[in-house]
């Protein structure tokens, strides 16, 4: 993803510390955020900060958002609701890479309780550097939408 482009970025309580980090990690690399939240480990619902990063990612095509609640479940089903987001919940490298590679993902969903911030981070760089490689995938991405 090119570095002049915001990242959109939301959490709720339970991924707020691993958001800080990636934000803290990535804004060192050149990459800039908008931080939708949340701030704090108050008890919130995690709808409240996937929808503003899921409508920043359609309005804006090539930009690629990141979403973190404890599952990673919730936030990814609230971001997938949106017609032009293909939101990957990632747990490993790999699945990160194939999300890019294979499915054109725009939004990486993690798991804060269930990831660690290295593996994240390495997730999250896969997330932004890995292009879709097109082709056979295309034609299936196509047939995702329900438009």
């Amino acid at each position: 993803m090119d570095k002049s482009l915001l990242i959109p970025i939301g959490a709720d309580h339970a991924g707020v510390e691993l958001k800080e980090l990636i934000i803290a990690h990535y804004s060192e690399q050149g990459y800039s955020f908008h931080d939708y939240g949340t701030y704090s480990k108050d008890s919130i619902d995690y709808p409240d900060f996937g929808h503003p990063v899921a409508t920043h990612v359609e309005a804006n095509p090539g930009v690629i958002g990141i979403v973190i609640c404890g599952s990673g479940n919730g936030i990814n089903m609230t971001v997938n609701k949106h017609q032009d987001i293909r939101s990957a919940l990632c747990w490993t490298e790999e699945i990160a890479a194939l999300a890019r590679q294979h499915n054109d993902a725009n939004i990486i969903a993690l798991p804060a309780r269930f990831v660690d911030s290295e593996l994240a981070i390495k997730m999250v760089n896969l997330f932004l550097t890995t292009e879709f490689e097109g082709g056979r995938h295309a034609k299936r991405v196509n047939k995702i939408a329900c438009k």
